[in-house]
């Protein structure tokens, strides 16, 4: 008889922890993933990263070797001198991206084109298709379209 209710609390526990690891993968960001920028470029690895934020940082570049040096690509237009020199695959440029409604998050974004960080608002507006928006004083915004790359 105790073999029973061992047994049947066993099933439970087995049960409860299924229920949680499912619903904790239903809560997960569907933004999360791989992203290919609008001009094939570059691909950002988005996640969480605490209080359903979202992060993401430069995990692929189609041209990564910079043509004046022959050696991997640097941040060398960021704003801060002491970051020049670090290679842009792992820059961070997705920035604490808040939840502000269904699918949609508002953050900040860092553009390693001109080294500059924008307001920036990003909205998935398919399972594969983000729009990735980054703004100047909130009125001057320019917008593109990331493709999931995973």
């Amino acid at each position: 008889m105790q073999f029973s209710n061992v047994k049947t609390a066993a099933m439970a526990a087995a049960v409860l922890l299924t229920s949680s690891l499912i619903a904790g993968a239903q809560a997960a960001t569907p933004a999360a993933g791989t992203w290919l920028s609008a001009d094939g470029g570059t691909k950002v690895r988005v996640s969480e990263c605490g209080d359903n934020k979202l992060c993401g940082k430069v995990v692929w570049l189609n041209e990564p070797v910079d043509p004046e040096t022959g050696k991997p690509k640097t941040d060398k237009r960021n704003a801060d001198p002491a970051k020049r020199s670090r290679p842009l695959i792992g820059v961070p440029v997705v920035n604490g991206m808040a939840p502000t409604g269904d699918n949609k998050w508002s953050g900040k974004i860092y553009n390693a084109d001109d080294g500059k960080t924008y307001d920036a608002h990003v909205t998935l507006v398919s399972e594969n298709a983000m729009q990735v928006q980054g703004c100047v004083l909130g009125i001057l915004c320019k917008s593109q379209t990331w493709k999931r790359a995973d």
